[in-house]
């Protein structure tokens, strides 16, 4: 699937994905136009799915995290309310679940009464039985970055 090269390159997009070809190709030990083809195969494969920029939360007044157990009258393998549930500006991550609650959403919103306006345009989706809310207190670990170190070649 991919090659000890290709691991390199994508740990350190992983790590800054706005790094130049040339910083890439000096990194790695090859030329940026073989650096630029790899990437681009890899994006071409949907390894790498984009780019994003990571923005501070709370500079922009989204002072809490919040993590939403969500329990919905979906049908047995129908995630229609969790498709509308990702439309909802404040959603960051939806996550379809097996077990008791049908999703797991995450959310940032300002405070509390922001909170209650969120659960509140859950609950105008229609369809939404019952939902359970964690405050996050603090974030320990928040990334996309995955470990590559266990695929094989």
């Amino acid at each position: 699937m991919i090659d000890e090269v290709d691991k390199k390159i994508l740990k350190i997009l992983q790590k800054n994905s706005r790094i130049s070809n040339a910083e890439i190709a000096r990194q790695v030990g090859m030329a940026p136009s073989g650096i630029l083809e790899r990437v681009r195969k890899l994006e071409k494969k949907g390894i790498i799915l984009g780019y994003e920029t990571r923005l501070n939360p709370k500079k922009l007044g989204k002072n809490l995290t919040v993590l939403i157990l969500v329990k919905t009258e979906d049908a047995v393998g129908s995630f229609e309310i969790g498709e509308k549930i990702a439309r909802v500006s404040e959603v960051q991550e939806v996550f379809y679940l097996a077990g008791e609650y049908n999703y797991l959403v995450k959310a940032r919103v300002s405070d509390t009464d922001d909170l209650t306006n969120l659960l509140k345009k859950f609950g105008a989706l229609g369809g939404v039985k019952d939902t359970r809310t964690t405050l996050v207190l603090k974030e320990i670990l928040e990334t996309l970055e995955m470990d590559l170190e266990d695929l094989s070649p």
